[in-house]
């Protein structure tokens, strides 16, 4: 992708946000955030991203998220376009960048003001150079219409509120042969958010579905999670 390319699409995004955050978020394993009423969404302020680093990025994780199987179930060919989003510290960002190679480009996008400012940092210091973090709003991932090939979120679905609603902006995003990857946690898993906070693969696909997008199962063989996969048919 050409750099005026590059800047013009980050341009569209950015004249789309500037927003007061109120701040859901995804969470690592086994860590239970607080919420705001029983059976509503999760809430928590991440306003430390480096001390969420410790354990976002720890090693151990790789254990039960498995990156490398997450990314390549995605199908990324170079040069794509492919948003993380619920991005946090940028586990995933390494893996997508180079999925993607000097010619796509890995965009970071949460909602968390301290998340986007550590993922930019983490993209120089790491030269992640085709990695672009962008803050969004709560209930909309702000990606211009059909700009996107591959939409990753990973432990986040839970905290979406009006996810219906989140599905149609998600679905006109996308690109033609362009879909939608959410992983997040089985209604059985041991670690992950509150039981009653879990929202099951078949949930997942009705939400996906409700906004036109043909869903499936993706074999990755998670050990406590899924991933459910909505494409624009």
């Amino acid at each position: 992708m050409a750099r005026t390319t590059i800047s013009y699409w980050i341009a569209a995004i950015l004249l789309g946000t500037g927003c007061t955050m109120t701040t859901e978020h995804a969470h690592p394993e086994g860590h239970d955030h607080a919420h705001d009423h029983a059976h509503g969404p999760l809430v928590h302020r991440f306003e430390h991203a480096e001390d969420w680093a410790k354990e976002f990025d720890d090693p151990a994780r790789d254990a039960w998220q498995h990156p490398k199987e997450v990314v390549d179930a995605l199908g990324i060919t170079p040069g794509m376009t492919v948003a993380d989003v619920g991005a946090g510290t940028g586990y995933f960002e390494p893996w997508l960048s180079r999925a993607v190679g000097p010619t796509g480009l890995a965009l970071a996008l949460d909602v968390e003001p301290d998340m986007t400012r550590y993922l930019s940092e983490r993209a120089r210091r790491e030269g992640l150079g085709n990695v672009r973090a962008m803050l969004v709003p709560l209930d909309d991932p702000r990606l211009p219409d059909a700009s996107t090939d591959r939409i990753l979120i990973v432990d986040t679905w839970h905290h979406i509120v009006g996810r219906e609603a989140y599905s149609a902006k998600l679905r006109r995003s996308l690109k033609p042969g362009g879909k939608v990857f959410v992983v997040d946690f089985t209604l059985e898993a041991k670690h992950g958010p509150p039981a009653h906070h879990r929202v099951s693969a078949d949930a997942v696909a009705a939400e996906l579905s409700s906004a036109g997008l043909s869903c499936s199962i993706a074999p990755v063989g998670l050990p406590e999670q899924y991933v459910v996969v909505g494409s624009l048919p």
